[in-house]
């Protein structure tokens, strides 16, 4: 019996729907918003799916919206799915006093210290409930899934593939957090969420992990050289050491002249998703 969605809007989209849709969570005890770009291969098979996190402030429309996507997924046979990037509605004392942590800000960790914990599951939302959900609702492969991310979402991206390897067969990212446990935004996030042991900050850090451990197939990482949060919070160089010691595929490029924002993606997102289908159409 499939889970219920509500459907709040489609949009035909190069030769494919663009669809924008609801349903209760159970990960997070509350409505999700999400939305899933189908293809046009889909109409007569399963396709491959690449889920997109997002960023700080943003929700499961600003990537369908600003990336210029779905065109090159339609050409490669791909389905995007994206979702929004906390809970919302809970009002829990605190979750919208800042942009960067609470409501638009889950982190894709699940929390441990209350009052954050009983909601603030975006793991297992986005590593379970989510991937279900799709393969139960829409013609998406249940063998074969892809993940990545902007900002937070790169470091959800990296953090939760990197966490759950046999479920995410690709991986790449565009300006990640690469080392949350280090740097301001992770610090002030991690503190709340997972309370004062930054032992257990670690993970849920791509850069702790990759240390001890490879991800199997290769990881693109895209940065720009003129993003203005590159030196105080994004960490790159943390994420290449890491992957100096285990051995790790990494392949990271620095562009001169790119922010943080969708323009910056707009310009590599065809590298993305062919890196993606490469690996998920073979």
């Amino acid at each position: 019996m499939m889970s219920a969605i509500t459907t709040r809007s489609t949009h035909a989209c190069f030769g494919g729907t663009q669809g924008f849709y609801s349903h209760l969570s159970t990960s997070t005890g509350i409505e999700m918003r999400f939305a899933v770009f189908v293809p046009p291969q889909a109409q007569t098979h399963t396709v491959p799916a690449v889920y997109f996190l997002a960023g700080l402030t943003c929700t499961e429309e600003t990537f369908a919206i600003k990336a210029g996507a779905q065109r090159l997924a339609a050409e490669l046979g791909l389905m995007i799915v994206t979702c929004d990037t906390s809970p919302r509605g809970l009002n829990i004392p605190g979750d919208s006093e800042s942009w960067d942590f609470g409501v638009g800000a889950g982190f894709y960790l699940d929390a441990t210290q209350e009052p954050w914990a009983t909601n603030y599951r975006m793991g297992t939302y986005v590593n379970e409930e989510l991937p279900a959900l799709i393969e139960e609702n829409f013609s998406a492969r249940k063998d074969r899934r892809g993940l990545f991310g902007h900002s937070m979402g790169g470091h959800g991206a990296l953090v939760n593939a990197l966490r759950n390897p046999g479920r995410w067969h690709s991986l790449s990212a565009f300006a990640p957090i690469s080392n949350p446990c280090a740097v301001p935004w992770g610090e002030k996030a991690f503190s709340r969420y997972l309370g004062d042991d930054r032992e257990a900050w670690k993970a849920w850090d791509a850069s702790e992990l990759m240390r001890n451990k490879k991800y199997p197939s290769s990881i693109l990482i895209d940065q720009g050289l003129g993003d203005q949060f590159l030196e105080q919070q994004l960490a790159p160089e943390s994420l290449e050491a890491a992957a100096e010691l285990s051995g790790q595929a990494l392949t990271l490029r620095r562009h001169e002249g790119y922010d943080h924002g969708y323009y910056f993606i707009q310009t590599f997102i065809a590298d993305h998703l062919a890196h993606h289908a490469a690996v998920l159409n073979s």
